[in-house]
């Protein structure tokens, strides 16, 4: 029995929405003075992999664990300075990424903007330098 299914990467419109978040998000990224520094490398590579890491995280396919095995994001952004002002401005770049491409008013945009925040708080290595 084929048994179909909605997940969020469904709900806010599979790849096309997602496609569209990473290209709003990553110009905020590399445009911010605190975040820039944690992104060094070719942006479309950068983008191509979170793309890849978004559609699954969204129940979406598992693109990023069929190139890279297990996503493990925490470990694998070890070696990066994550502060607490790095994590708020991270995600007041997405935020900013959802309300220019719309997802921000999409009922599924709240959810998946919440897991988002779970991940950012996650992902804190370092205290601030103040």
């Amino acid at each position: 029995m084929d048994y179909k299914f909605n997940t969020l990467f469904t709900e806010i419109g599979g790849a096309e929405t997602i496609d569209k978040l990473v290209n709003a998000f990553y110009p905020k990224v590399y445009a911010d003075k605190d975040l820039s520094p944690l992104f060094e490398g070719e942006m479309e590579e950068i983008m191509r992999k979170q793309r890849m890491f978004l559609s699954q995280f969204l129940g979406g396919p598992t693109l990023y664990s069929d190139e890279f095995g297990p996503p493990a994001m925490r470990h694998r952004h070890l070696p990066f300075e994550i502060t607490p002002k790095r994590a708020t401005g991270w995600l007041r770049c997405m935020k900013e990424a959802f309300k220019e491409i719309g997802l921000d008013e999409h009922p599924a945009g709240a959810v998946f903007y919440d897991r988002l925040t779970q991940v950012a708080s996650i992902m804190v290595n370092s205290s601030d330098h103040e």
